[in-house]
């Protein structure tokens, strides 16, 4: 059983919650086929900013969460917004929480809203008690608003702030410790940075608190050769993925046990079947890999 961190008064429903399996992130060109035919997921994520507008594929959506474990996980928060978290993007959110009854409900450390405009991108946060205390506030604020844990998922990233004042995971473990939120760990992102940034990933990923983790995203990436000779990575989810971040699944649930994991495809879309594949491939390694693991207290 997975131990999740919960604010006082805010627990997961026991009749939603998701399956410390391997799950797909569901996008609409797949809708048709997993309404019709659900076998074999074991559960789905989907960004709730697609459905807010209602419509056919809310409609649709209500009848798949019949039959497969749903998680929502949100892209515009904008947890790192001076101007705090969106009012009406809030309410908007609690109505889907409350339709939906996801079993997760995730964001982004990142911001993408400042002054009323609304940027196409997740931009990144200077890790400095600042940029701490702001993020914190939105997140009790959202998590107030929907009476549950909300889960940050790490960024990919491409460059440092010279006036950071700590490391990634010394912020990530202060955000849980202010707020009993959750981690959303993206190892791909993970494994990006570090390449970016010329990191040791291993020293990323162990330095965080590993209990938090309720949730895993794996997913590919690309490579852009840089005209010095360098090599840039890019986070597009739009391959399968890669070798080393299968490498970092196997050493973070050797450590952490069964947790929720979930297969991200965004560009280039494949057949489901492909996304199928890639999740018995992780399920593969939660059953084999983690048989041995026990829950880091």
């Amino acid at each position: 059983m997975i131990q999740r961190i919960a604010p006082p008064a805010m627990t997961l429903s026991a009749s939603s919650t998701i399956p410390a399996a391997a799950g797909i992130g569901l996008r609409f060109p797949h809708h048709r086929e997993v309404a019709a035919s659900p076998k074999g997921i074991a559960w789905i994520e989907v960004h709730p900013e697609n459905y807010m507008a209602g419509g056919a594929a809310l409609d649709q959506l209500d009848g798949i969460r019949r039959d497969v474990p749903i998680s929502l996980h949100g892209v515009g928060l904008s947890l790192g917004s001076a101007a705090g978290v969106d009012r009406d993007h809030l309410a908007a959110l609690k109505a889907m929480v409350e339709r939906i009854e996801p079993g997760l409900v995730s964001d982004h450390l990142s911001w993408s809203v400042s002054g009323g405009v609304y940027l196409p991108d997740l931009l990144p946060l200077p890790y400095t008690e600042e940029a701490l205390a702001l993020v914190a506030s939105n997140v009790e604020t959202v998590q107030t608003a929907l009476n549950r844990p909300l889960l940050i998922e790490n960024p990919s990233r491409y460059l440092q702030f010279r006036h950071a004042t700590m490391t990634e995971a010394e912020f990530l473990s202060a955000l849980v410790e202010r707020t009993g939120c959750g981690l959303l760990y993206d190892l791909n992102n993970l494994f990006v940075s570090a390449k970016n940034l010329d990191q040791d990933p291993l020293d990323l990923l162990f330095g965080l608190p590993l209990e938090a983790i309720a949730e895993i995203h794996l997913a590919g990436h690309a490579r852009k050769p840089l005209e010095d000779g360098s090599e840039l990575r890019i986070d597009d989810h739009g391959s399968a993925v890669s070798a080393e971040v299968w490498d970092l699944y196997t050493r973070l649930i050797h450590r952490t046990g069964p947790v929720p994991t979930l297969i991200e495809w965004d560009r280039d879309l494949p057949e489901l079947g492909v996304l199928k594949a890639e999740a018995l491939k992780a399920h593969r390694f939660l059953t084999i890999v983690s048989g041995g693991a026990r829950r880091v207290a």
